[in-house]
């Protein structure tokens, strides 16, 4: 995340729609995949070019383009002109620092969603951006990099039966946002694990990297949200059909995944309460530990209390006191102090002080 908004400063002074890539994800060159299909065929092809993707598009079929590498600012430039994308529409693609939001552009829609995946070797969150623009018979859709999320949604594709092939643009669209919110779930169960696991150490007795985890999660958990939140606004917008380019019969599965961001947000807010509670436990542990440790140093220092006074009594070595002469002094002056201190003892066992 530093890096994304660090980033940002390379944009000053520009005029809006300026095509500079904000983002930690450097890929190159981009690679364009182009699919088209209807109900009786369906067609894949990674083009080499921008001007060969141009010509695998089919007007009278569905088209997906799917553009990984979003850094090649040549390559969205020349497809944002061709289909004529508004270019504040081409900033915010080439800005991965953007919050889920839908912006209708009249004959365009316009959507940006978070993708979020486990760190490689870090344990945190690692999060995405893909942008879609949705046509009449035409998505695009703009990622980062590539990746294997869309897998099973072309896996669909390629089975005649299925619904994806009869159904248009819209469809589309509702299958792969519904493939990035179904991976919340994947992400939600593994930090459900990762919570349990951390309150399992906090009640065997937590230290200093238990404290120290508690933070992370609870970081990750925060930046979660961040990043799911708004999209129920987005889902929300697409339920209640506020777009002509989403039909009617498509509603009822927006708000499918509507309820399913509803859930996962309710999860969020519930592992937030889990850590909030279990830092307090964890405070309040190490409070009661040095509590303990205060008493024991208390107990032992009120015992030594009467015991110096004893000994201070006695080492003044005065000439007129009797008690230095008699033979019997000493063992009587260490059986006064041990009786002193088991009677302490007794007493603060009596009013359960330890």
């Amino acid at each position: 995340m530093s890096g994304s908004r660090s980033r940002r400063s390379a944009k000053a002074g520009l005029p809006p729609g300026s095509l500079v890539h904000v983002g930690k994800h450097a890929a190159g060159k981009a690679t364009i995949t182009v699919a088209t299909y209807d109900a009786g065929e369906f067609r894949i092809k990674e083009s080499s070019s921008v001007e060969e993707c141009f010509s695998l598009v089919d007007p009278s079929r569905v088209t997906w383009i799917n553009v990984d590498g979003i850094s090649d600012a040549k390559t969205v430039e020349a497809i944002g002109t061709h289909f004529n994308l508004h270019p504040l529409l081409m900033e915010d693609v080439m800005n991965t620092d953007q919050r889920p939001k839908m912006e209708d552009y009249d004959n365009l829609l316009f959507l940006v969603v978070r993708v979020l995946s486990p760190g490689n070797g870090t344990g945190g969150i690692e999060s995405e951006q893909i942008s879609f623009v949705l046509g009449d018979r035409c998505l695009i859709s703009f990622q980062e990099r590539k990746t294997d999320l869309f897998k099973g949604v072309i896996d669909r594709l390629q089975m005649v039966r299925s619904r994806v092939r009869k159904s248009g643009a819209d469809y589309l669209l509702y299958s792969l946002i519904d493939v990035v919110v179904d991976n919340y779930f994947v992400i939600l169960e593994r930090m459900g694990d990762n919570v349990e696991e951390i309150e399992t150490k906090l009640i065997s007795g937590g230290r200093v990297e238990t404290l120290n985890a508690l933070q992370k999660m609870k970081k990750d958990l925060i930046y979660l949200r961040r990043s799911v939140w708004p999209l129920r606004e987005v889902l929300s917008g697409l339920e209640r059909g506020e777009s002509r380019l989403i039909s009617g019969t498509l509603h009822v599965f927006f708000r499918d995944i509507y309820d399913h961001t509803i859930h996962a947000i309710d999860t969020i807010e519930t592992l937030r309460d889990m850590l909030s509670g279990m830092l307090d436990i964890y405070l309040s542990s190490v409070s009661n530990r040095l509590n303990q440790v205060m008493k024991v140093l208390t107990i032992i220092s009120t015992i030594f209390i009467p015991l110096t006074f004893i000994a201070g009594v006695y080492g003044m070595n005065f000439k007129n006191m009797p008690e230095i002469g008699w033979p019997y002094g000493y063992p009587a002056v260490v059986v006064l102090m041990v009786f002193v201190s088991l009677a302490m003892l007794y007493y603060f066992k009596k009013k359960k002080w330890f």
